[in-house]
């Protein structure tokens, strides 16, 4: 079971603030600065319209479905013994290199205003080809209230596979980076491949789909699934990561033991969520794509952007679920007694593309502010950061136009670490963190 330390660490405020005032980031955002002002100032999204009705809210109810207990332990009793993150981050063999060492190209992609804080690049055998591209990111942060799990600060990045790129074998599946963030001057991570049980806990499969989302909250992880898929979250258990001990490039049980495309650790889903309406479609439920925690709201909350083509007609929603603060449910959503989970609050947006969500109440505040991190209308190069509520919306801006596509290059998912104020992001090469009051401060 899970084993969340109350203590809190010293902070190594030294440390911290030597890397948060990085010349190299000052540099790379002054040169991206020169491309980003020659792009076109976009349209907003105009402010928020609240979604009430039955015809509105009843396509975001979701269905719980929770793997049977005995299916786990089956599996568990087959591969040996579950660890913890402690484990996997004692086992760390990549390491995170910080900014000023990493290639030029891959500080390009880091959001010119706001600027970056503390960013990092990840080992030069992960990003050798674009076949596997960071997508979204959750922190201790959003785990517990002390940003500590048990004695370490911990970041978790969730990487896709393309479907068409690369080695067959890996195709379409998706992987989690369990970073060590306990030293910000020297990230170490290792990594996880997603699993669902099948055959009752005999065998397993990957996770044939995008995460462009995800939680960790309590001792669960949540994750967005691909768009067309009939489950719209999977959940997985931070207590229930299993070894492998056999390195091949099957996936599943194999003569000798069990195998995992050489990745040492796997995570077996313990459950997923799936749209009563049906799949996601233009006109039922959405396609989940971006993730986040709230926790300004009684109880916590998970909030959802829905994923839309950033140069479509089709705009998008924001809504978000009630975590259960049943005991006996750590991580999972308030559900009723048939295991449906209805959204507690919804938008419609005129935002398209949205890559990252946050939503956050000022003190004093009506209302919380949605921020919304955009790709491109062309998909090409940096995108946009909004805030928005129902008054109207705000952009970060940058260069002589004032274009507001100032934010990260292929921009992922935002992860609001309320122990130090941080908001966690990563582009397509680079992790990324910055204070929350700077982003006010770019969008006011």
């Amino acid at each position: 079971m899970k084993h969340r330390g109350r203590h809190r660490r010293r902070r190594r405020g030294a440390a911290l603030r030597a890397v948060l005032t990085g010349t190299a980031l000052a540099l790379t955002a002054a040169a991206t600065l020169i491309s980003a002002s020659q792009a076109e100032v976009g349209e907003g999204p105009g402010a928020l319209k609240p979604l009430a009705s039955p015809a509105d809210t009843g396509p975001l109810r979701l269905q719980e479905h929770l793997v049977p207990a005995r299916t786990l332990d089956r599996l568990a009793t087959a591969m040996g013994r579950p660890v913890g993150v402690d484990e996997v981050l004692r086992n760390a063999d990549r390491g995170l290199r910080e900014s000023a060492d990493c290639p030029s190209g891959d500080r390009a992609s880091l959001p010119v205003a706001p600027s970056a804080a503390r960013a990092y690049c990840w080992d030069p055998a992960d990003t050798a080809s674009d076949a596997w591209r960071p997508a979204s990111v959750t922190t201790s942060g959003d785990a517990d209230d002390d940003g500590v799990w048990g004695t370490h600060r911990v970041v978790l990045a969730g990487w896709t596979h393309s479907t068409t790129a690369g080695r067959p074998a890996e195709r379409g599946l998706a992987r989690v980076a369990i970073v060590d963030a306990d030293d910000p001057a020297q990230l170490a991570y290792r990594w996880a491949l997603l699993v669902v049980p099948v055959d009752g806990g005999r065998d397993y499969r990957g996770l044939a789909s995008g995460i462009s989302g995800m939680v960790w909250y309590e001792n669960k992880l949540l994750v967005t699934t691909t768009a067309g898929s009939a489950d719209a979250l999977y959940v997985y258990d931070l207590d229930r990561i299993q070894r492998t001990t056999v390195d091949g490039p099957a996936i599943g049980r194999v003569p000798g033991g069990w195998s995992a495309d050489g990745y040492r650790y796997v995570l077996p889903a313990v459950g997923s969520y799936r749209f009563t309406a049906g799949r996601c479609a233009a006109a039922g439920p959405p396609c989940p794509g971006a993730l986040a925690l709230d926790r300004g709201t009684a109880p916590d909350s998970l909030v959802a952007a829905e994923w839309t083509a950033p140069d479509g007609d089709r705009h998008g929603r924001l809504w978000r679920y009630a975590f259960s603060t049943d005991p006996a449910r750590p991580g999972l959503l308030a559900t009723d007694a048939r295991g449906r989970a209805d959204a507690v609050e919804a938008y419609r947006t005129r935002a398209t593309g949205i890559r990252g969500v946050l939503s956050y109440r000022k003190p004093g505040a009506d209302g919380p502010s949605w921020y919304v991190g955009r790709l491109p209308g062309s998909q090409d190069g940096h995108g946009g950061l909004w805030r928005q509520d129902t008054a109207g919306a705000k952009a970060a801006r940058c260069g002589a136009d004032a274009s507001d596509r100032c934010w990260a290059r292929d921009a992922g998912s935002l992860s609001y670490w309320q122990a130090t104020g941080e908001v966690w992001s990563l582009s397509d090469r680079m992790l990324f963190a910055l204070p929350l009051a700077d982003l006010d401060r770019a969008v006011d």
